[in-house]
Order: structure tokens, then C-alpha cells, then sequence
């Protein structure tokens, strides 16, 4: 019978997406690998692959839709032998399609939705949770096997199970199967986080009835920004420490390594130079290179540090990966990369996902110091000011003037105690204040 394509989840994180554009029309026929469309997510726009051969039978959602969760049918592809007339009519496929949906959606242990034909026999989530991605023929075949898809490996794009991985795997052994427990009754669904607290849209809207107002849908990036942060400032205790660092041996050194690096068209911020000294501290003090993981913390072993980028409606945070092993050169030249395609919306997920902590810096903007909200799961996050000139008491005791640059460290008190983030941010000033020591 035809196979239903799913919406993808190109990300770990992705719920839903815009299915910007079709690159294939009805009566095309694909194949494994093929650009089918492209999708945008709340961070990137990215193309996605066919995973079986056939042909187009019919589009079910048009370009230009947002808002399509993950695994809703959007379109329906033909096999070797089958034609339009084997596809079901809309009016009798869209039930059993969002029922199925949503019974994979659904997290272990209970479900949103009443049990159904279409969900009872929908494949389980694995053991740990997650959900599994499979393609529908990879289903039928797994389902006609009596393979368990939880314990294969997807070789498809972001590991998603297609046909080849279950046609050579072996069945299980054919034990009659318990009866399904009986569902938990269904709990009430809880509001966005983004929207759990304060009046409702319409009330607000009441309280500007007769001003002139421009009404502003929320974008998919949007709508993560304010359901991640609210997240973050719910259940993340935050604590704030403070520094200031003196700027003026760093910019000497800056602009002499510029000038011996210009034939290489080379040219190093100071944001460079901080990216460094952060990756150097997470090494000087590994207990600050952990994230949390809901019920234990993960400490990483290499520096991994992510930095945002403000973009159009939003803001990403590329990470630089091993970046205490990068040179300061290697370093400005991938920041440079992953901010350009960060504001043209074209990072893979890889490149936005993970990291021990993140890097805010608004001193171009003359901002002199403000408290940046972490992102989870990071331990932390650094809220880097402008640097001024201020009146500073010397070493020799006498007053002088200086370039002095406040920073902020914001810490997650679940992963990092009080002494432990500063120490951290004593060895990124040290480093800052004497930057030859990062070339060491």
C-alpha cells in the first residue's frame, strides 16, 4: 500500500517546523536520497532526504504551512505497481494519520489522546524514552517480521530507521505477547511554558483597545527563545559573580598580532581572545566543564564553548568544539563562519547543540555589564560588557587610568557551586589580563 512521508524531526529538539518549499511535484518519481523539500526549524532551514524509491502520489501539505508537528503526513509516495487509486481519500486517512501521530508523540507511561486502533498498533517509544524514527515501509516490514524497531540502529538521516536496516535484521523469538495494560487516565495538558503565568492574549488586547498597534505572530525561533528562557528562569537557580578585567596588555598584544598577521588577512577580536581564555579555564577547573542532565550532571573533557549570535528574530548559540586545542587564528576564522551562516539561518544542528557553557557579549553595543540567562543544559553562561576607560587604583598605589571590562558569570548553583565559579572566572581574568599565556 502507498506510504505515507512524515515530517521529519531534523533536530533532537524540534516539535514542529515550516515546510518552507517543495522541490518535487505530484507524479515525480524519487529516489533514497533525493532532496524532497525544504524545512525550516526554530534555528535553521534544511533540506530533507527521501528515504525510500517511488513516486510522488500526492502532496497533503502545502508550502508555506507552519506549524506541522513531527511525523504528521505531509505527503504520499507510491511503490513499484501501486497508482493514486490505492491511496486512501483524505477524509479517511487524516483520522488514522494524527491518531497514530500522536500515539509515537505520545511519552511514556500515558498519552494525551484516547486509545485507538491506529495507536494501539503504533510502535512503541525505546526503553530510555526517546522516540523512534522510522520510515513507514521500514514499519510494515518491521511489524510483518516481528522485529522490535527499539533495538535497531537507523542508518537514514538523523538516524532514522529505513527499509534496508530491517529487511537482513533477525526476528524475535515469536513468545505470545502480554495484553496492553490498560492506559493512565489522561492528565491535563499543561500550558506552553512561554505561556503558563500572566494574561491571556486576549485580555491584553483589551487593555490597547482604541491605540494603534501592529499585531506579531511568533516565529518558530521566537517561540523557543520564549519557551526555553521562561524554562530556564523557572527551574534553573541562578547566581550571579562578578569581575572586572583591565584590558590594556590585551589590546597592546591584540593590535601587535594583528599587524604580524595582516599578510594573512587575519584580524583578531577581543572576543576571540575571551572564547580562548574561557576554553583554557574550563581545563584549569574541569568541576565548571559539566552540564545538568535532569537527575545527574555530565562533566565534559574537552572545552566545548558556545557564543551568541543575535540574528533576526532571535539568537543562536554555535559552538566552537575543542576550542582550548583551537589556536586564536582557527578560532577567529570558525566564529567568523558559524556567525555568518548563523544569521543566514544555514547551521546544521551539530553545530548549535551542546557545549559546557555559553559566551554573551554586548560590548559593541556600549553595553557596560548586564546578567545573561543561562541555556539549558549549560552550567553557565559569561555576560561580557564594554570595555571603558576608568580611573583605577595602580600597583604602585597611585591612581592611573585603565581599559577595565566587566563580565558576569551566570551559574547554575545545581552544577556549580559558589568557590568553584570563582575560581573558574580568576583564571579567565588571569589569562585575559596576562594574554601571552594563552599562546603558551
Amino acid at each position: 500500500m502507498p506510504t505515507e512521508i512524515l515530517m521529519p524531526a531534523l533536530s533532537p529538539t524540534m516539535e514542529e517546523g515550516t515546510l518552507a518549499k517543495w522541490l518535487v511535484k505530484e507524479g515525480d518519481s524519487v529516489a533514497s536520497g533525493d532532496i524532497l523539500a525544504e524545512i525550516e526549524t526554530d534555528k535553521a532551514t534544511m533540506e530533507f532526504e527521501a528515504v525510500d524509491d517511488g513516486v510522488i502520489g500526492k502532496i497533503l501539505i502545502a508550502a508555506g504551512t507552519d506549524g506541522v508537528k513531527v511525523n504528521t503526513p505531509i505527503a504520499v509516495l507510491l511503490g513499484e505497481g501501486e497508482s493514486a487509486s490505492d491511496m486512501k481519500t483524505p477524509s479517511a486517512a487524516a483520522p488514522e494519520a494524527k491518531a497514530s501521530a500522536d500515539a509515537e508523540a505520545a511519552p511514556a507511561g500515558g498519552s494525551d489522546v484516547a486509545a485507538s486502533p491506529a495507536a494501539a498498533t503504533a510502535p512503541a517509544p525505546r526503553a530510555d524514552g526517546t522516540r523512534i524514527f522510522a520510515s513507514p515501509l521500514a514499519r510494515r516490514i518491521a511489524a510483518d517480521k516481528g522485529l522490535d524497531l527499539g533495538q535497531i540502529t537507523g542508518s537514514g538521516p538523523h538516524g532514522r530507521i529505513v527499509k534496508a536496516d530491517v529487511e537482513g535484521a533477525t526476528s524475535a523469538a515469536q513468545a505470545a505477547a502480554p495484553a496492553p495494560a490498560s492506559p493512565a487516565p489522561a492528565a491535563a495538558k499543561p500550558a506552553p511554558a512561554a505561556m503558563a503565568t500572566g494574561p491571556s492574549a486576549d485580555q491584553v488586547a483589551r487593555m490597547y483597545e482604541g491605540r494603534d498597534y501592529e499585531e506579531v505572530a511568533l516565529d518558530g525561533m521566537r517561540k523557543t527563545v520564549a519557551a526555553r528562557l521562561t524554562e530556564a528562569k523557572q527551574t534553573i537557580p541562578h547566581f550571579y559573580l562578578r569581575r572586572d578585567v583591565q584590558l590594556d596588555a590585551l589590546m597592546a598584544f591584540r593590535a601587535d598580532l594583528n599587524r604580524q598577521l595582516e599578510a594573512r588577512s587575519v584580524k583578531l577580536s577581543v572576543n576571540d581572545f575571551i572564547i580562548k581564555a574561557c576554553a583554557m579555564a574550563l581545563q584549569a577547573v574541569p568541576g565548571c566543564n559539566a552540564v545538568w542532565a535532569g537527575d545527574r550532571m555530565l562533566r565534559l573533557k574537552p572545552s566545548d564553548v558556545a557564543v551568541a549570535v543575535a540574528v533576526e528574530g532571535g539568537l543562536f548559540t554555535p559552538v566552537l568544539k575543542d576550542a582550548h586545542l583551537k589556536s586564536l587564528s582557527a578560532l577567529s576564522a570558525e566564529m567568523k563562519d558559524l556567525a555568518g551562516r548563523a544569521r543566514n539561518k544555514k547551521l546544521a544542528p551539530h553545530e548549535y547543540i551542546g557545549g559546557a557553557m555559553a559566551i554573551s557579549n554586548l560590548g559593541m553595543f556600549g553595553i557596560e555589564n548586564f546578567d545573561a540567562v543561562i541555556n539549558p543544559p549549560h552550567g553557565s553562561i559569561l555576560a561580557v560588557g564594554a570595555g571603558i576607560r576608568k580611573p583605577v587604583v595602580g600597583k604602585d598605589g597611585e591612581l592611573t587610568v585603565a581599559t577595565v571590562m566587566s563580565m558576569t558569570l551566570s551559574v547554575d548553583h545545581r552544577v556549580i557551586d559558589g568557590a568553584l565559579g570563582a575560581e573558574f572566572l580568576k583564571e579567565v581574568v588571569a589569562l585575559l589580563e596576562n594574554p601571552i599565556t594563552m599562546l603558551a
